[in-house]
């Protein structure tokens, strides 16, 4: 049986993702960033979870999420509990891990139609 992937033109989705950067469609991002299926955040102003503040949350609600993926590099860096907390108590689930995982969470999530933010947080 042959399969083929039909991808929405209309939709962003991630070719890879590691420590150092992240292919989103057919472009090379090397700073932080969030992404949901319909918009790039370029230039998120943080490179580790306890450098995210009220601003960078704000940024991140604005995409609407149900759920963010948290990118941390290589391994999963964990966001201090005050972070979570903001997401929380908005109803909002928080998931850390690394960056080639949030990128294959975020293809499927995204695919399903779910409003998912995914954060890549990148040291260039």
């Amino acid at each position: 049986m042959q399969l083929t992937e039909h991808r929405n033109d209309r939709q962003f989705f991630l070719r890879h993702a590691d420590a150092h950067s992240a292919v989103v469609v057919d472009r090379t991002l090397q700073r932080s960033f969030a992404l949901s299926a319909t918009q790039v955040v370029e230039n998120f102003p943080a490179q580790a979870p306890d450098q995210i503040d009220v601003a960078a949350v704000e940024s991140i609600l604005a995409l609407q999420p149900e759920v963010v993926l948290l990118g941390t590099g290589a391994r999963a860096v964990f966001p201090p509990q005050a972070l979570l907390a903001q997401f929380l108590k908005r109803g909002i689930g928080l998931e850390t891990m690394d960056s080639a995982a949030a990128a294959r969470t975020f293809n499927v999530l995204a695919g399903e139609g779910r409003n998912v933010v995914a954060v890549f947080l990148l040291p260039g």
